[in-house]
């Protein structure tokens, strides 16, 4: 079992007679209905009997009604009706995912302005009108040299398939965020000139993903955590990545001070908890990494702000500590949850940020002040993760009672309920495009959804452990997953955001085929994804300890 469950585990254990009360009073005046298949309810009662467990039976007799039915049992894809909750939840989550919602990105945003000033082309689409030009002449020559044709064929079909593919690619991304440019419910911070520019700079030079144009993989290996590692985190240019450990300590390693002394992308790690910020690698050099200490239990989340100057991180302590890449200091330390932090992100602006908790909460905070601005409640069951969308108007939690909300930071209400998982729900993402949303649980299932209509888009299959980090590439084409099961996949979304309903009930389009590339690790675990303004994906994952 993980640590973090183990940690889940004792939280639930600690829970208040109060809480039980209540969770009695709820059942009492409720019934759950649970379709069941008359297989899987002969194994319930011979359980029940065999355990003798009296109690339980009492409470399956007074207040479930088991709706049997014969055969095997059904997958998600046959039934998206057959996960329900505690009473009519599925009526309601019906009649809440009807209501409106603006998908849209921010007015006059850096991208915005870029695309119109045609900044966004790729290589490909800058050269191709200097090539038209020459195609006459070209294709003449290559009458001329017949040795040389059929070579010269293969790369000019290649290089068309790839720029057809590209310009599609960016005609879907044009359509697709063709919807109304929304107004921020929240007032945005300030971008220096000099930031801006930067940013533009890599917008610029960003590099245009697909098919048939997969990703570059960076990945940073944690060596010699022996189990203390919960948690990672990779700045948005690469340059720092940071660990959670459970002895409370958070570690932040220089990428650029590494390649300085010729280490390899392995960070070392000391087994106990001293100052010093020396760890000596394999070959005797030294590896500097930064040691923040403040928590006072373990570490289970950690986030960098977009230009990677601050670091939030989340303990079972119960608060969230705001540290400074810069001054290598703790800067606020905020309470508001009553138990466990399991996870925190900072907004795609900065300066906010969203924490998900066991107490069955999220919120959303400031920088610059010490309480909460927006509590989220409504979950049965611990937040798990948490998620910003792209206009910075929403955030998502996925849950352990095996819901995803989508919730409006202005009201602090429910917009949206995603019903399809079947286990807890451990990552999510959103496109960059503000319309689709990609969420993963425990058992590898991962599952795309229209945040418009609230309807699970396909789920995605291939996975065969938790999948703990997803990602969207810049121009939102490709989803990339990492799992437990020590692979990262890439996904082709456009495919499988196009696949009809009948195609995808009668299978003659099988999930395994939105799979574009399966990378597999020696054996380790990957625990986070990032990826670059650049498209560079960077990941990093604990090497396990059987190898």
């Amino acid at each position: 079992m993980h640590s973090r469950d183990l940690q889940k585990l004792e939280g639930v254990l600690s829970q208040s007679h109060l809480e039980e009360m209540e969770f009695s009073r709820s059942l009492r005046q409720s019934k759950v209905n649970i379709k069941i298949c008359q297989y899987s309810y002969d194994l319930l009662l011979q359980y029940l009997h065999k355990t003798q467990s009296i109690a339980m039976l009492g409470v399956i007799n007074e207040h479930i009604n088991f709706q049997v039915f014969s055969g095997q049992p059904s997958s998600i894809s046959d039934d998206a009706e057959v996960v329900t909750l505690i009473g009519s939840c599925q009526d309601a989550a019906n009649q809440l995912n009807q209501k409106e919602i603006h998908w849209g990105l921010l007015e006059d945003s850096l991208e915005e302005r870029l695309e119109k000033a045609g900044g966004l082309l790729s290589d490909s689409e800058k050269t191709e009108e200097e090539n038209k030009e020459g195609d006459v002449d070209e294709t003449k020559k290559r009458s001329i040299e017949g040795g040389k044709q059929g070579a010269s064929t293969k790369e000019s079909k290649k290089e068309k398939a790839l720029n057809a593919t590209t310009k599609n690619a960016r005609l879907e991304a044009s359509t697709t965020s063709a919807a109304p440019r929304v107004k921020p419910k929240l007032p945005l911070p300030l971008m220096s000139t000099e930031v801006e520019q930067s940013i533009l700079e890599d917008l610029r030079n960003r590099v245009q993903l697909s098919s048939v144009a997969l990703p570059s993989v960076s990945f940073y290996t944690f060596l010699n955590t022996h189990n203390g590692l919960n948690c990672s985190s990779i700045s948005h240019d690469g340059s720092l990545v940071a660990g959670g450990f459970s002895d409370s300590s958070l570690k932040v390693w220089d990428m650029a001070k590494l390649g300085q002394q010729g280490g390899s992308s392995n960070l070392q790690v000391e087994n106990d908890s001293s100052s010093s910020e020396q760890v000596l690698g394999p070959n005797g050099g030294k590896r500097s990494y930064t040691l923040f200490e403040g928590h006072s239990a373990p570490v289970y989340s950690a986030t960098f702000s977009p230009l990677g100057d601050f670091i939030l991180s989340s303990s079972v302590d119960t608060t969230i500590r705001l540290w400074s890449t810069k001054l290598n200091a703790n800067l606020v330390c905020y309470k508001g949850h009553n138990y466990p932090v399991w996870d925190v992100q900072f907004s795609p602006v900065g300066h906010y940020f969203a924490s998900a908790s066991h107490d069955r909460t999220a919120r959303i905070w400031s920088m610059d002040r010490i309480q909460p601005l927006r509590i989220m409640a409504g979950h049965l069951s611990d937040v798990d993760c948490v998620q910003w969308h792209a206009n910075c108007n929403y955030i998502a939690t996925g849950s352990s009672d095996k819901t995803v909300r989508l919730w409006d930071v202005q009201s602090g209400e429910c917009v949206r309920i995603f019903i399809g998982h079947r286990s807890m729900i451990l990552s999510l993402a959103m496109s960059p495009d503000g319309r689709y949303m990609a969420s993963g649980d425990e058992d590898g299932m991962i599952m795309t959804w229209d945040l418009s209509s609230g309807r699970c888009i396909t789920p995605l299959m291939g996975h065969t452990s938790c999948v703990w980090t997803l990602g969207f590439s810049c121009e939102g084409s490709l989803l990339a997953s990492g799992s437990a099961d020590c692979t990262i996949k890439l996904w082709d979304v456009t495919t499988s955001t196009k696949v009809p309903r009948n195609e995808e009930k009668s299978g003659t389009n099988p999930n395994r085929l939105r799979s574009l590339k399966t990378l597999a690790t020696k054996s380790t675990s990957v625990y986070s994804l990032q990826f670059s303004r650049r498209n560079l994906l960077f990941a990093a994952g604990v090497l396990s300890k059987n190898t």
